[in-house]
């Protein structure tokens, strides 16, 4: 996805909210360990982001963007008793990408689309800034975590487990 039309939203939107954040230019790299030491910063400050599907009932189906800090992992079981649902899984990568408006590996802990709830861990917002691959491969920001929460008003929950 050669289109960056999502990174220039993010950037837009930050820049007109006043959020302090720095972009972090680096080789392209989509994995969470790997492109954390390149920006060379703790695991726990990066926004692992994760698109799930939550089944309610037989017809009806809820996707929910889940972030959690870059050492746990997403508690599918967690979403899923968060709504209600009947099952939870990852959403499959076609659909999440168009969710997010991004490519995996890029998705952002922002949602731009109505049809995606934005539900964050509490660990990742302990931090004064945390880390996060901007809708592209070879660039990441450093977001100060306040900013974020007045910016992008995410629900908080517990949906982390240990790594």
């Amino acid at each position: 996805m050669p289109d960056h039309e999502t990174y220039d939203k993010l950037l837009a939107l930050l820049d007109e909210r006043g959020a302090a954040y720095r972009v972090i230019e680096h080789a392209p790299e989509g994995a969470t360990e790997a492109v954390s030491r390149l920006r060379g910063h703790d695991l726990a400050q990066a926004a692992k982001c994760i698109i799930a599907m939550v089944k309610i009932g037989k017809k009806e189906k809820r996707f929910a963007l889940v972030v959690v800090p870059g050492d746990k992992r997403v508690d599918l079981a967690a979403v899923k008793a968060l709504y209600g649902g009947t099952y939870a899984a990852f959403a499959s990568q076609e659909t999440a990408e168009d969710l997010a408006g991004s490519a995996s590996g890029t998705i952002l802990p922002f949602s731009f689309d109505e049809r995606l709830e934005l539900i964050v861990d509490p660990d990742l917002l302990t931090h004064e800034e945390f880390f996060f691959n901007a809708a592209r491969l070879d660039r990441s920001l450093a977001l100060n975590t306040e900013d974020y929460r007045a910016i992008a008003e995410p629900r908080v929950e517990r949906i982390a487990l240990a790594d």
